[in-house]
């Protein structure tokens, strides 16, 4: 439930759009309004605040923009708190349990698929292996406080016992703690995608809604390629992040050295 509306200033610096925004905002950081929540129809909310359905609307936009609301049309549908966009940092090798731990959100998985399969042509060269080779294939859903947020699917090479093992959790630990394969580099690249219907039905989304996807290849220490694999991440609860510096620049070369 929404809170009582503010008084609204009227004739000082603020726009009263703004000032609607920071009051949802506010009541949404107080807990007052939590994930899921609606808010009252466009006439009614106008109405107690005293503005006009424009005003307001211009308000509800700017916060459907920046991830804070979801707005549904429809008679049953309406203005929604949207849940908390989860920040995944690419920059180092935390898997998405680490992610999310991170983030104080409980991670879960749904495996879909666990088999041995034989390795797809783009599988196999990323895995230094022969097309058609047996490798172990893992698809799973990824949960974020019991919302799905991801869609994995992870191809490693053959290894003993490998699918007998607990597979809900990080799969890079069970590689570096069961088989010392820890990953230690990667490569990615991140393409936006639209959902397939098989796709979408276990994200929970509408069929053709934007995805992001990150295509990794992980490598052990001594550069042996030990997972390829393909995410598909929700970018209305996800937000990717990338750090970078700029490293010192190399000294001239000395005129006087020895050629």
């Amino acid at each position: 439930m929404v809170r009582t509306p503010p008084e609204l200033e009227r004739g000082g610096g603020v726009p009263a759009h703004v000032q609607i925004e920071r009051w949802l905002l506010e009541a949404i950081s107080s807990g007052d309004m939590a994930p899921g929540d609606r808010l009252p129809g466009e006439r009614e909310l106008a109405a107690r605040l005293g503005v006009s359905r424009m005003t307001l609307r211009q308000a509800l936009a700017t916060l459907e923009r920046d991830g804070v609301l979801v707005r549904v049309p429809g008679r049953s549908g309406g203005a929604f708190v949207a849940e908390p966009l989860v920040e995944c940092d690419l920059t180092g090798l935390a898997g998405f349990t680490e992610q999310m731990r991170r983030a104080h959100l409980r991670a879960e998985a749904r495996i879909l698929v666990a088999r041995v399969a034989p390795a797809p042509g783009p599988v196999a060269a990323a895995l230094r292996l022969a097309p058609g080779e047996p490798v172990h294939e893992v698809a799973r859903v990824r949960s974020a406080g019991r919302s799905p947020v991801a869609l994995e699917r992870s191809f490693f090479p053959e290894l003993p016992g490998f699918l007998e093992e607990d597979l809900s959790g990080s799969l890079h630990a069970l590689l570096a703690e069961r088989y010392d394969l820890a990953p230690r580099t990667t490569l990615e690249h991140l393409d936006p995608v639209i959902a397939t219907p098989e796709e979408a039905a276990e994200l929970g989304i509408e069929p053709g809604a934007p995805l992001m996807r990150i295509e990794r290849t992980a490598y052990a220490g001594d550069g042996t390629p030990v997972e390829h694999a393909q995410d598909l991440f929700r970018p209305d609860r996800v937000r990717i992040s990338v750090r970078s510096g700029v490293s010192a620049p190399a000294p001239p070369p000395d005129p006087t050295a020895a050629p």
